[in-house]
């Protein structure tokens, strides 16, 4: 998808499939959309007078044809109340509008929104929305359909507004967010029969080749018993397939400059182990590995953006099974850090890969430390589908990460991490147990991974209510790639 901003004058004159043109709350028009309907004799005007458009927000009408004009066709968009137009708001119109495009098969069209604006955000910002939106609407899924649904045909997008080095850098960044979103997106939609542990190792590897800023290792099994990682072995003790870990190490600055470190959670498939799921919508098990996906995808965005940073992205990757070598409720087993666990419920097995992945990147003495994990149900029951939960044992870092989410959209909200919730971790059998009780889950999970980041400035987001949406358009958000990126470009000062 390519995006392009400049100045246009004289909408009427315009060769595009399809002008995008707002109309404002009540009829309203805006200069485009007046000389469109003085050049179209009235036709806009007749329309809002016989009631087909009124300039609600994200509401949208097509006109195939009209006279006077030499666009093919115009798309009148909604904007609502002039200069009081919310993030929200925005988003949604920009979606309504690119749906319709993708509908009519379009594969050109021109926004004429000089004079939209967003209540305390600029035109960067906008344009970068929109990059990130219609790249984003370029995702379709096609990796196992015989038949797959055509991909979008939208290709180019033209924005009128002033074309400053600030707007182009942030489409830039956009277009870079989306790419990293869909690779998440991918991933995260691909059935845990092709996307195993091997297979995102591979996809790792395969991103290393593209880019010599990046580099990839993977350790296996065997190394991962000397390095003491007694934990995430037990995960992958019922599985066939074998368990990586996955180090990506990008260098965009000076080799001396500590890095940022991402962690993310890769259980390709999660059955809960002998502590069975029920077999309701376990299919979506598939997408426990998401945490892992949006680390591919915010190691893909940041590569395309060449930013001026160090970054290293370790990736727990497993499958957790039953069978007769399966960990049991009960068992105690070690971790990397030395600290011992008993494992209360196997399908609390997140925590389980992760301690250990946070324990291997204390080497890299990371500036910052991020994991990120589709954890616990109990966050969506806190915080639904909008919100990641975000947890920290420093304030002004969760604040950072508030900020980013909140800059590019992909918002998160800042849970409790008090030491009350911590005794509910107590074991009789060991130094920590892996669940902490029916109240507080996703609280207590988080407990639990502090227990291993004490050296350390971390952050957890869990982000089980927001990596994928079940029903009808069931399918892989790319969620929080956003958040991580323009986290990274802000730490870069890109």
């Amino acid at each position: 998808m390519d995006v392009i901003i400049k100045i246009i004058a004289g909408a009427a004159k315009i060769r595009s499939q399809c002008l995008l043109v707002p109309i404002f709350a009540k009829g309203t028009l805006s200069k485009a959309a007046k000389q469109i309907n003085s050049a179209a004799d009235g036709i806009i005007e007749k329309l809002i007078k016989r009631g087909d458009i009124t300039g609600k927000v994200a509401e949208t009408l097509l006109i195939p044809s009209v006279t006077g004009i030499i666009a093919d066709r115009i798309l009148l968009v909604g904007c609502g109340d002039l200069n009081k137009l919310s993030e929200a708001d925005f988003r949604k119109l920009i979606d309504n509008s690119l749906k319709e495009l993708t509908s009519q098969k379009i594969k050109d069209a021109c926004f004429l929104f000089d004079e939209v604006s967003v209540v305390d955000k600029n035109t960067s910002w906008m344009v970068e929305q929109l990059a990130i939106a219609s790249g984003s609407n370029n995702y379709a899924y096609s990796h196992t359909l015989s038949k797959p649904k055509p991909a979008s045909s939208l290709k180019k997008l033209t924005v009128s507004i002033t074309a400053d080095s600030a707007a182009k850098k942030a489409i830039s960044q956009g277009k870079a967010i989306a790419l990293g979103m869909n690779v998440a997106k991918e991933l995260g939609n691909l059935p845990a029969n092709i996307c195993t542990p091997s297979y995102l190792a591979t996809q790792a590897k395969a991103l290393g080749k593209k880019h010599k800023t990046l580099s990839i290792s993977v350790l296996e099994e065997k190394k991962m018993r000397e390095l003491g990682m007694g934990s995430l072995l037990s995960v992958t003790a019922g599985s066939e397939q074998p368990a990586k870990l996955i180090v990506m190490e990008y260098t965009g600055a000076a080799k001396t400059k500590k890095p940022h470190v991402l962690v993310g959670k890769g259980i390709t498939f999660d059955t809960g182990g002998i502590s069975l799921k029920p077999g309701a919508a376990m299919d979506e098990m598939k997408y426990d590995m998401c945490g892992a996906a949006s680390v591919i995808g915010t190691m893909t965005a940041i590569t395309e953006l060449k930013l001026p940073i160090n970054v290293v992205a370790i990736i727990a990757a497993a499958e957790n099974m039953p069978n007769g070598k399966a960990t049991k409720p009960g068992d105690v087993v070690t971790s990397m850090s030395g600290q011992t666990i008993e494992v209360l419920n196997t399908d609390a097995e997140g925590r389980l890969v992760l301690c250990d992945a946070l324990t291997y990147a204390e080497r890299f003495k990371p500036q910052s430390i991020i994991d990120i994990a589709t954890l616990t149900g109990a966050c969506v029951v806190a915080l639904g589908k909008h919100a990641s939960g975000l947890y920290s044992n420093e304030d002004d870092f969760a604040e950072e990460l508030l900020t980013a989410g909140q800059q590019v959209g992909d918002r998160a909200w800042h849970m409790p991490l008090w030491d009350e919730y911590q005794t509910q971790l107590d074991s009789n059998f060991a130094d920590i147990a892996n669940i902490g009780g029916p109240g507080g889950g996703s609280i207590t999970a988080a407990c639990f991974l502090s227990r291993f980041t004490k050296k350390m400035r971390w952050a957890h987001l869990d982000i089980a209510g927001t990596a994928w949406v079940s029903g009808a358009n069931k399918g892989a958000t790319g969620r929080p790639v956003g958040l991580l990126t323009q986290y990274l470009i802000n730490k870069s000062g890109a």
